[in-house]
């Protein structure tokens, strides 16, 4: 079996850890370099109930997306749930692996995942990183076209159908009969990103975590600036239809897209350098935190219950 250190090396050829924000910290978490890995998990969190079915199953590794520390700590007692799934993780020899911002830059990571699930083509990223060792277009983000344009509510329906189900779904702001055909994705939190989005000229932004201020800032200036077009008078791109409509998603739904990729690409990838290739799973407990939605009584159709 190849050991944890030989697939870590691996997964951060996959993933390169340079690709990530100065503020993020991926990587290897938990474990012992020199502990064998013949199975491995994938999951979006580090959850209490993901920990216990990857222990429960005897894996070796789970590599999530979301990582189970963001901010320093000082300490991994049993007096928090961070500490005692390290303990747990040790006791049972299995190791833990982050893909986060890496993984949302990389090839065939958590953007591209999301926009090829999405029928995106001609993609490119969204803020390209610059990286002299790879032929590959890599950066944050994807941005690209639809083969043919269709109107925002079909391609809305195509996310909602694409995403793993939640109880959350999707929100749409813009006009449903617009037709679309640029798009932009960006897995996970997407606000930040407004001003790049907007200068790519896109007719649809995908992405999570729109929050209210942000995001009704953005659609008062594209309706401000439509309407101007609409008199003739040229600001920001596109006709009459505000651009960019925005579709808002289940923020880890969007990322645990990536894994359909990395279920292929890492057991390959392992067996190609060490001779083995491992068992692989994919745990598909949804962990947005959500578990009912209600009031939700307005179909896609209305207009009048923003």
């Amino acid at each position: 079996m190849p050991s944890l250190k030989q697939v870590v090396d691996v997964l951060e050829t996959l993933y390169p850890l340079r690709y990530a924000e100065s503020w993020d910290h991926p990587g290897l978490i938990v474990g012992d370099l020199t502990d064998p890995v013949d199975s491995i998990v994938f999951a979006a969190d580090p959850t209490v109930d993901v920990i216990e079915d990857v222990i429960a199953g005897g894996a070796q590794l789970l590599v999530c997306h979301h990582p189970l520390f963001f901010r320093a700590v000082h300490e991994v007692s049993g007096l928090t749930f961070r500490g005692d799934i390290v303990a747990r993780l040790y006791r049972a020899h299995c190791a833990l692996w982050v893909g986060h911002t890496n993984a949302d830059a990389a090839w065939r990571g958590v953007g591209m995942a999301a926009a090829d699930a999405f029928g995106i083509i001609d993609q490119v990223p969204m803020v390209p990183i610059e990286d002299a060792s790879t032929a590959h277009a890599v950066g944050l983000g994807r941005v690209g076209r639809l083969a043919e344009p269709m109107p925002l509510r079909a391609f809305a329906e195509r996310v909602a159908a694409a995403l793993p189900a939640t109880r959350y779904g999707i929100q749409v702001a813009g006009d449903l009969d617009a037709p679309v055909q640029t798009v932009g994705v960006l897995p996970g939190s997407g606000d930040s990103l407004f001003r790049e989005v907007n200068a790519l000229g896109v007719d649809v932004y995908v992405t999570s975590d729109l929050r209210h201020h942000p995001a009704t800032d953005e659609q008062q200036e594209s309706i401000y600036e439509a309407a101007m077009r609409a008199d003739g008078i040229t600001l920001g791109h596109g006709d009459a239809h505000m651009r960019p409509a925005l579709i808002n998603t289940p923020h880890s739904a969007i990322e645990s897209m990536w894994f359909a990729y990395a279920m292929h690409d890492v057991p390959q990838a392992i067996e190609i350098a060490t001779g083995e290739r491992p068992h692989v799973r994919w745990n598909k407990t949804n962990t947005d935190p959500w578990d009912l939605s209600l009031g939700a009584n307005f179909t896609m159709g209305d207009t009048d219950g923003r």
